[in-house]
């Protein structure tokens, strides 16, 4: 299994709006794409919260080739229409892991 890990640092302003579109657009169009089978959202705890909420999506895969497909064809495209949407107000940083049971 492969976990495509993606990192968010959410200004306040704009949290509620954010997770509702994470949650009814930007999420089920991501699994949509039947690269990934589950997802995983995660708020992190015990941090300094002056800037903004910290939270962690991950989308679960069967394989690296599902989720190369999906960079290939859609990461990109999915990106840009979250960075024109959020501009400034989100960071975000995205990591791959492996699960080595």
């Amino acid at each position: 299994m492969f976990v495509y890990n993606i990192t968010f640092k959410v200004d306040h302003e704009c949290l509620d709006d954010w997770m509702e579109w994470q949650k009814t657009i930007q999420i089920p169009d991501i699994l949509a794409t039947g690269c990934f089978y589950d997802h995983r959202f995660y708020e992190l705890m015990n941090l300094e919260e002056d800037d903004g909420r910290t939270f962690v999506i991950q989308f679960l895969a069967k394989s690296k080739s599902d989720y190369n497909r999906y960079q290939q064809i859609f990461g990109v495209s999915l990106r840009h229409r979250a960075i024109e949407k959020w501009k400034d107000s989100v960071v975000s940083f995205r990591t791959l892991l492996k699960n080595v049971e």
